[in-house]
């Protein structure tokens, strides 16, 4: 099988592409002109160049493929323009769909985020049932997220589109060359850059068995349905801890107020406007999301599609020693 994957240059797409010519398929890598190129420099793909935004560079793309793999997203917790990432996100989601339907693709898996989930307070753990509203989602990225979903459940719905959706929690591991911002926690966490934290949980995965996941979507997937593909629940104090161990360091004991550090975050943010500089260190939206866990079961992907996860640990000691050999101190 041929397959086209969106964003195979970036974190989860590069794992992905490994994880689909290592079952056997041949895979066409939809990048931008000018993408670092670097996680599929030893990977033997055909490379197609292109953008989500671009319907005629995606139909060029999608030609003689079996199936379509949406993997791209602008994936940041603060945006100076939001329009480009809704753009990204929404609009570009809609043309790969498209696309795809109009090309007669076999099968098309769509990579959403648990972030357009439902979240249960304590001890609850939320799956692909629990409900949410656009009103529940927190900052840009989960809004555009959200309405790119619903977009890609209203064709199944109404045009009986072959779309399997995932939904990865927290992928952490190598190769994370941007890095997202959970890797931006986990190195500055190696390097003992986060003094301090707040109370908050987030479901731990390794960034290949989500690459696996997506393969297994793909192979035994219904259309239409949602999976979570996530890994292991644990609040933000011991991911720190882990990493601690991990790098040789001190975990950070010092647990700050919700209410402590928003401040800090308008400040950071508004000097990142001021400045032009990138994402800041800490943002507005995700000390408001942090006042949820993020704990989710992936029960139905394990019982449905044969889904394993590896320990947090195991997950966590490989996105460090990948921090620690490309991202020196």
């Amino acid at each position: 099988m041929k397959a086209l994957v969106t964003g195979a240059n970036g974190f989860v797409g590069s794992a992905l592409v490994g994880a689909l010519l290592d079952r056997g398929h041949s895979v066409r890598a939809l990048i931008r002109t000018n993408s670092n190129r670097t996680n599929l420099e030893r990977l033997a793909v055909e490379l197609a160049t292109g953008d989500v935004t671009d319907r005629g560079s995606i139909d060029r793309a999608i030609r003689g493929c079996d199936a379509v793999f949406h993997v791209a997203a602008d994936y940041r917790l603060w945006v100076p323009e939001p329009e480009r990432m809704y753009r990204v996100n929404v609009d570009g989601t809609c043309n790969v769909m498209r696309a795809a339907m109009d090309a007669e693709v076999e099968r098309i898996v769509y990579t959403s985020s648990v972030a357009t989930l439902g979240c249960l307070p304590p001890p609850g753990i939320a799956n692909e049932n629990t409900p949410s509203t656009l009103s529940d989602m927190t900052g840009h990225y989960k809004r555009s997220k959200f309405l790119a979903e619903e977009k890609v459940a209203s064709l199944v719905r109404d045009k009986s589109a072959p779309i399997v959706i995932v939904n990865p929690s927290t992928p952490v591991g190598p190769g994370d060359i941007r890095p997202t911002p959970t890797g931006r926690m986990i190195r500055n966490a190696t390097y003992g850059r986060m003094p301090a934290y707040v109370d908050t949980g987030l479901n731990i995965v390794h960034v290949d068995d989500v690459a696996t996941g997506h393969c297994l979507a793909l192979e035994r997937g219904r259309p239409g349905e949602r999976y979570i593909l996530g890994g292991e629940n644990l609040t933000l104090q011991q991911i720190l801890a882990l990493i601690a161990r991990i790098a040789g360091r001190r975990p950070p004991r010092l647990r700050l107020p919700h209410g402590m550090v928003l401040p800090l975050a308008m400040g950071a943010e508004a000097w990142a406007r001021f400045a032009g500089t990138q994402e800041p260190f800490a943002t507005v939206d995700g000390v408001r999301a942090a006042r949820k866990r993020m704990f989710f079961s992936s029960e139905k992907a394990e019982r449905e599609l044969g889904y394993t996860a590896r320990p947090a640990h195991d997950a966590l000691c490989d996105a460090v020693r990948w921090f620690q050999r490309h991202v020196p101190n």
